[in-house]
C-alpha cells in the first residue's frame, strides 16, 4: 500500500470511528485501533485538546533527581542518537513509567513546535490522558509502537509522527519509555528500529545494577552476539530465577511469570559456572552458545571488596568509597543490626557516601537477595511522596493509573528500604511512616487493605536531627524509633590516609588500567586538599583529571583545578597568610563553569566532563 494510500485510509478510519461510530477493524494497525477504543472508553474527546498542567522549574528538577538512575543509564543512548535527532529534523524523549518526559534531546526548532503541544519535559504523556500517541500506547501495549499524523487520538497531534520503545526492567515491569519524535510530514522510517535497538542497549545496562550477588547466564543461538546487547540474559539467586531480559526468556521458551518460580537445573541441567563460551543445549534440543559466571569469581561488591578493589574502568558507575579499618567494623556491626531487624541512622556530610554505605550493608546482608529499595526523601515532591511512599488503589485521585500502585514501602518487601534525607520527610507523612514501623502493614490511599511489609530500614541524613526536634520539625517518636543505632560516615578530610584513599580511587575509575598516572607532586596536592565536597567531589575531580590525562604521560599541578592548586602550596612555600579555602558553594560554581568552559558551551559535554547527568548539571547551576 503506498504511503498516500495509507493515510487516506486512515482519514477514512477516522470519519467513520469517531463522526459514525462504525467498526474500523482492518482499516488500522491493531494496537492503533486497540488504543482508539481504550480512549473513547476513558472519555476522551479526539477534536478537544488533552488537559495538562506543565509542573514547575522546582517540580521538574526533583522529578529528574527522583529518576537520576534511569537518566544515568539511558544518556550514553540519547547522547548517541542526539545526531540522528538533528538530521531528522527530530527530539528523542525519555519517560518514566508513567510516561512523564524526563528529557529531551535533538533539533531545537521542532523542540519548539512541539512544546505548542505540551511534548515537553515534565508533562505526561500517557494514554488516557493524552490520547493515542507512541509513548503512552507502547507503555500499555508493552511493545515498541509508531503512531504517524492521523493516528494520533487527538486532531491537534496529528503534526506528529512518533516511534517508541517500552524500558522492561529485569523484574518485567515497565521503566520508562524512550522515543523519537518529529513532524509529521516527514516519513520515519527507521525511528521504531533506532528506539528498538536503543531500548535493549538500555535494557541490558539495567543488569549493571542490583545484580552483583547472581549467577548470571549470558546466551544465544549465535555464539558472535553473547557479550552484546542482543544477548539473552537470565540471573539466578541461590538458583532460582530472579531477573531476565526478553532476549533470554524467549530463547529459553519462558515468560516473566517463571520469575521467582523456575530453578536453575530445570533451565539447563548439568551446566557448570565457566568464564568461558561453551555450547549449550536449550529447550527442544536447540544449540545454544553462553556461559555461566557465578557471583563469586566476579568482582564483588561485598566481601571481597573489603580488600584493595581490582583495577576496572568505570567512567559511569558509581565508585565505593574505600572503608579504613574503622569503618570495616562499622560495616561488620551494622550488617549484623541489619540482619537482626535493627533499624539504622547515617550520619555524614552532604557527599560523604551515606547511600554507597548504606548499599554496601544490603549486600553484606542476609537480604542481599532481595530489593535494596533507595528512595531521596528530598527528590520526591511533596505532592507525590505519599503516593509514592505507601502505593495507592485504583481511582485514589485524579491521574492516578487504573490498576493502582504497590508504592515504595512494599516494593521493598523482604529487602531493604533506604531512606535518604529523612529529616526532609513532611510532618504530615512521618506519622505514617511510624506507624508502617510499629504495625508492620501499609495501607494504600484509597482506603485498601493494609498489607503486610518485612524490610530492613536504614535512613541518612546530613541534617541535624536534635535541631529539627527541638523546632518541632521532625517527631520525637519517629527519631527513636529510626535511630536505634547510629553510624556517622566520616569527611574526607577526617581519613587516616588520604593518599592510599585516592590512589584506590584511581585505580577504581581506571586510570591505572588506562596507562595514565598521578604525578608526585599533585598527588601530594590531591592528599592535603580538605575535600569539603567529600567523596563526590574527590570522584569528580579525580574523573576530570583522568579524562585530561594521556597514557605515558603524568597528569600535572596544570590540571588541577584552580581551587585545590590555591589550597594547597608548592613545596617550600610558606606563605603569611594561607590563602582562604573557598566556600563549597563557590568551588561548585567554578567547577560548573571551567566545565562548560572547556566543553565549548556544550552542556551535556560539561556534565560528562564533571562525571555527572545534564539534569543534575542544571539543578546545581540554579541552585549555586
Amino acid at each position: 500500500m503506498s504511503l498516500a494510500s495509507n493515510g487516506d485510509a486512515v482519514f477514512v478510519a477516522r470519519r467513520r470511528f469517531f463522526g459514525e461510530g462504525r467498526s474500523v477493524e482492518g482499516m488500522l494497525a491493531a494496537p492503533i485501533l486497540r488504543s482508539w477504543e481504550r480512549c473513547a472508553g476513558h472519555g476522551l474527546d479526539a477534536s478537544r485538546s488533552p488537559s495538562v498542567e506543565p509542573p514547575t522549574a522546582r517540580e521538574l528538577r526533583e522529578l529528574q533527581e527522583f529518576h537520576e538512575r534511569l537518566g544515568r543509564l539511558a544518556r550514553p543512548e540519547l547522547d548517541a542518537l542526539q545526531n540522528d535527532a538533528r538530521l531528522t529534523g527530530s527530539v528523542v524523549i525519555l519517560t518514566d513509567t508513567a510516561g512523564v518526559v524526563l528529557d529531551m534531546v535533538g533539533d531545537g526548532a521542532f523542540a519548539g513546535r512541539a512544546a505548542q503541544v505540551a511534548l515537553r519535559p515534565g508533562v505526561s504523556w500517557n494514554e488516557a490522558a493524552t490520547g493515542t500517541n507512541a509513548i503512552g500506547t507502547a507503555l500499555v501495549e508493552r511493545q515498541p509502537i509508531a503512531v504517524h499524523g492521523a493516528e494520533h487520538f487527538f486532531e491537534r497531534h496529528q503534526i506528529l509522527a512518533c516511534a517508541a520503545a517500552p524500558l522492561i526492567n529485569p523484574r518485567g515491569e515497565v521503566a520508562g519509555a524512550l522515543d523519537m519524535t518529529g513532524p509529521a510530514a516527514i516519513r520515519h522510517v527507521h525511528a521504531l528500529g533506532l528506539m528498538r535497538l536503543a531500548a535493549e542497549q538500555i535494557e541490558h545496562r539495567f543488569f549493571t545494577e542490583g545484580f552483583e550477588h547472581c549467577m548470571m547466564l549470558r546466551f544465544h543461538a549465535d555464539r558472535a552476539l553473547v557479550g552484546t546487547p542482543r544477548e539473552g540474559v537470565l540471573a539466578f539467586a541461590d538458583g532460582v530465577l530472579v531477573g531476565a531480559n526478553r532476549h533470554g526468556l524467549e530463547l529459553m521458551r519462558l515468560d516473566w511469570s517463571s520469575l521467582d518460580r523456575t530453578r536453575l537445573p530445570a533451565v539447563l541441567p548439568g551446566i557448570r559456572p565457566s568464564d568461558q563460551i561453551q555450547p549449550l543445549r536449550g529447550p527442544g534440543g536447540t544449540r545454544l552458545f553462553g556461559r555461566l559466571v557465578d557471583a563469586r569469581r566476579r568482582p564483588s561488591r561485598g566481601r571481597a571488596v573489603m580488600s584493595a578493589p581490582a583495577a576496572r574502568p568505570t567512567p559511569a558507575g558509581e565508585i565505593e568509597p574505600i572503608l579504613g579499618p574503622e569503618m570495616l567494623a562499622s560495616l561488620s556491626r551494622s550488617v549484623r543490626l541489619v540482619n537482626a531487624g535493627i533499624p539504622l541512622l547515617l550520619l555524614g556530610e552532604t557527599g560523604s557516601g551515606k547511600d554507597v554505605f548504606a548499599r554496601r550493608i544490603h549486600a553484606e546482608s542476609e537480604r542481599r537477595n532481595k530489593p535494596f529499595v533507595p528512595v531521596n526523601c528530598a527528590a520526591l515532591p511533596e505532592s507525590l511522596i505519599e503516593s509514592e511512599l505507601f502505593g495507592y488503589e485504583a481511582g485514589a485521585f485524579t491521574g492516578a493509573r487504573r490498576q493502582g500502585a504497590p508504592g515504595l514501602l512494599r516494593q521493598a518487601d523482604g529487602g531493604v528500604l533506604f531512606l535518604d534525607e529523612i529529616g526532609d520527610m513532611p510532618l504530615s507523612l512521618q506519622s505514617r511512616l511510624l506507624r508502617v514501623l510499629q504495625d508492620k502493614h501499609v495501607s494504600p490511599l484509597g482506603g485498601g487493605r493494609p498489607v503486610p511489609v518485612d524490610f530492613a530500614l536504614i535512613c541518612a541524613t546530613h541534617q541535624s536531627l536534635g535541631t529539627l526536634l527541638a523546632a518541632g520539625a521532625f517527631r520525637q517518636d519517629l527519631y527513636f524509633r529510626i535511630a536505634q543505632y547510629v553510624v556517622e560516615r566520616p569527611p574526607v578530610r577526617h581519613h587516616p590516609d588520604r593518599l592510599a584513599l585516592i590512589r584506590g580511587v584511581w585505580r577504581q575509575l581506571g586510570g591505572e588500567a588506562a596507562g595514565v598516572q598521578l604525578s608526585e607532586e599533585v598527588e601530594r596536592r590531591l592528599a592535603g586538599y580538605d575535600w569539603p565536597g567529600n567523596f563526590r567531589q574527590l570522584v569528580g575531580t579525580l574523573r576530570a583529571l583522568l579524562v585530561l590525562g594521556e597514557p605515558g604521560h603524568p597528569v600535572e599541578v596544570s590540571a588541577l583545578p584552580a581551587e585545590i592548586s590555591a589550597a594547597v602550596g608548592s613545596p617550600g612555600e610558606a606563605p603569611l597568610d594561607p590563602p582562604p579555602v573557598p566556600s563549597l558553594a563557590a568551588q561548585t560554581r567554578s567547577a560548573l563553569q571551567l566545565a562548560l568552559e572547556a566543553s565549548g558551551g556544550n552542556v551535556s559535554r560539561a556534565a560528562r566532563r564533571l562525571g555527572i547527568d545534564r539534569s543534575t548539571y542544571y539543578r546545581r547551576l540554579l541552585k549555586e
